[in-house]
């Protein structure tokens, strides 16, 4: 949790800025949304190496590792603002998705070493930690601008020290805290298989599905989210509005995580997950119809938040009850690919689809693809009753 706390800050102090970095760096706001692009594929990039250093070695080294790299990753990015020059600032943001891979394994740690029933506390937890840091993080964008000044940087550079200084704390952290290490193999045990083909053997049936509850409900998340900045703004919001209404939609993402952890452990994961896309379901549909409604389309993004964690802290859940130890940190980091590229696709086609037909027909293509998850569910379910 306290790593969570210390990287989230960092996480959120860079992701604030990368953007406008990029623009200022080439004069064109065109490539401005590059900075989620080379994040995204850093992430994905970092996933299965992380998870492979982590079946071999433990959690602690593999998560150490992570935020490292995403440390060196914000320096990189610091250096690039200074001289301006766009392929280092591309590199330094790619590393820096090493921060992204680390955040989201540091839930499954929370879970090796769980009793069963309690591996949806036990991960939630974790989760909820990332919103102290997710909401503290962009708001250190002016104490960030200060310290640039003091020191001969660019204002933006700022936010990126932060970054740089949160990872390297959290990446110590972990290396000297994260005893004993939650996953390390008992001695004889065989040596576990390495990359991403190691992990298909076991995406079967209810592992199956939980992969593709998370990547999914992600997708759907990603792309209204996405694009719900820029719907405000063509409704005349200011950019307060929009700053709140996105970070109510991170409070719903991540504040009631520990709810959400409760119900996946006692009422059941696959209920929570069907409330989950139900959720999912009406934030789409009053996202979608909010037109020109400030308040309408926070309450949208809100329920978006809400919604997405019940899923994915339940199918993430779901995914880890249904593997053997030695098995789940391959896989878990195939479901963190799979995650990572669903979110990327769902970004990416989500300006697509407001381009040619606007955000209401988003909101109802982002709704359509929950169907899929509850029908897994339901056939699941349908098999379990049928086999006991």
């Amino acid at each position: 949790m306290l790593v969570q706390v210390v990287g989230g800050l960092g996480n959120g102090s860079g992701l604030a800025v990368s953007g406008l970095l990029l623009k200022d760096i080439t004069g064109s706001s065109a490539w401005s949304g590059m900075a989620v692009v080379m994040l995204t594929l850093g992430a994905a990039a970092f996933t299965i190496p992380l998870s492979s250093l982590a079946a071999r070695s433990g959690r602690r080294p593999a998560l150490t590792t992570g935020w490292l790299a995403g440390a060196a990753g914000a320096a990189v990015t610091v250096w690039a603002a200074a001289t301006e020059l766009l392929p280092l600032a591309l590199l330094g943001l790619l590393l820096f998705g090493g921060s992204t891979a680390a955040n989201l394994q540091s839930r499954f740690a929370a879970t090796d070493r769980a009793e069963p029933a309690h591996i949806g506390r036990s991960l939630s937890i974790v989760v909820w930690s990332t919103t102290i840091g997710a909401v503290i993080g962009p708001n250190l964008t002016g104490p960030g601008a200060d310290v640039a000044d003091a020191v001969g940087l660019p204002d933006l550079a700022g936010p990126m020290l932060f970054s740089a200084v949160g990872f390297a704390v959290a990446g110590v952290l972990t290396f000297v805290l994260l005893r004993p290490d939650p996953l390390v193999r008992a001695a004889g045990a065989p040596e576990p298989q390495q990359g991403v083909r190691a992990a298909l053997p076991h995406l079967r049936g209810r592992t199956l599905t939980a992969v593709w509850v998370v990547a999914s409900s992600h997708a759907v998340m990603v792309a209204v989210m996405a694009l719900t900045p820029v719907h405000m703004e063509d409704h005349g919001a200011s950019l307060k509005i929009i700053g709140l209404t996105i970070s109510l939609h991170i409070a719903g993402m991540f504040a009631l995580s520990p709810l959400m952890g409760w119900l996946s452990d006692t009422w059941g994961q696959d209920r929570t997950i069907l409330l989950g896309q139900s959720i999912l379901v009406v934030a789409a549909a009053v996202a979608g119809s909010s037109g020109g409604s400030q308040v309408q389309i926070t309450i949208g993004l809100t329920l978006l938040g809400i919604g997405w964690s019940a899923s994915v802290i339940a199918g993430a859940s779901a995914l880890t009850a249904s593997l053997a130890v030695q098995d789940r940190p391959l896989v878990q980091g195939f479901s963190d690919l799979a995650m990572n590229i669903a979110g990327a696709l769902g970004g990416l086609l989500a300006g697509l689809v407001v381009a040619l037909s606007g955000f209401g027909t988003l909101n109802v293509a982002a709704a359509v693809l929950t169907i899929p998850v509850v029908v897994l569910i339901l056939a699941g379910r349908r098999v379990a009753a049928q086999t006991s």
